[in-house]
């Protein structure tokens, strides 16, 4: 796989992220074939890097209420 420059990226908080500063998942829209996602609490940790028809997918499936945990 290639690197992304992330740099210059600008990110969002999440909108289904804690906004009481817990579980707190930003994004970048800055890219058109990736979503780079980081945890807000660690600016300059690891960043997840998905293909943007994975993520969207995945979205989607958060807000159709499709995804469970297991149990």
């Amino acid at each position: 796989m290639r690197s992304i420059d992330l740099s210059a990226a600008s990110w969002r908080k999440s909108s289904y992220s804690n906004q009481d500063g817990g579980a707190c998942l930003e994004v970048s829209d800055d890219f058109d074939t990736v979503v780079p996602v980081r945890d807000s609490k660690v600016p300059h940790g690891p960043v997840l890097v998905f293909a943007a028809g994975g993520w969207a997918t995945f979205v989607t499936a958060v807000r159709n209420h499709r995804l469970h945990d297991g149990r």
